[in-house]
Parts: structure tokens; sequence; C-alpha cells
């Protein structure tokens, strides 16, 4: 079984959202995605989620709801911290699915946070 090459260009750590949004692909950086709370680093998968690809808009961000609910739709990939508590079990079984994918394709580099604890909420 071939070892997960981890293509760690740095090391495990939570991100904020805007945090996040560094890492999109542009300019040779690398990609990551949150699913369900979870960052993983995705650059193997660049073809897809890097610039130009089909899933390019989830590229440093939360895919969580666009991918629970196989939507392509802006208005699926939230500005600001996403609960998800809206959505419907169907949804969350589908989430749950992408989640067991990335699992086994992707390193898990952290967690996404809400915000940090320096930073006020609201």
């Amino acid at each position: 079984e071939m070892r997960r090459r981890s293509t760690l260009r740095f090391e495990p750590r939570d991100f904020t959202l805007s945090e996040l949004r560094e890492y999109d692909g542009l300019e040779g950086k690398p990609v990551c995605i949150a699913v369900n709370g979870i960052v993983y680093d995705v650059t193997k998968g660049k073809s897809f989620y890097g610039p130009g690809g089909p899933y390019a808009m989830l590229a440093g961000r939360d895919g969580s709801r666009a991918l629970a609910k196989m939507s392509l739709d802006a208005e699926d990939v939230r500005e600001e911290y996403d609960d998800l508590t809206d959505l419907s079990p169907f949804q969350i079984d589908a989430l749950n699915d992408w989640v067991m994918k990335f699992q086994t394709r992707y390193a898990e580099l952290g967690k996404l946070l809400k915000s940090r604890d320096t930073e006020k909420e609201e």
C-alpha cells in the first residue's frame, strides 16, 4: 500500500476562514478546503480544486454547504462561518460521504475556527 506521501508544505495548524482564503492555489500556492470543520490540503487534487478546475470556487473556502447540497452556486460558499445547522438529513449524509473521500485522499491539516481568541466575535 502506497503510504500517503504527504504533500504537506506547511505544518498542521488551525485556520480561520480569512486565513484559509490564502490557500486558493493561485501563484503556485497550496490548495486547501474545509469540509465539516476540518481543513484539508487538496493540492494534489489541483486539477479539480485549483484555478480553472471544476471545483475551483471551493479553493481556500469552507466547501461544506456546497458539497452537502451537491451545489456549485456561489451562495452556498459562505463568506462567514457556517454552522450548517439547517442542512437536511439527506444533505448531512451527502456531506459525510464527502468527508470520507477527503479523509482517504488528502492530508488533514487542522480545524476551521470560528475566530481566533484574540478576535472579538461580532
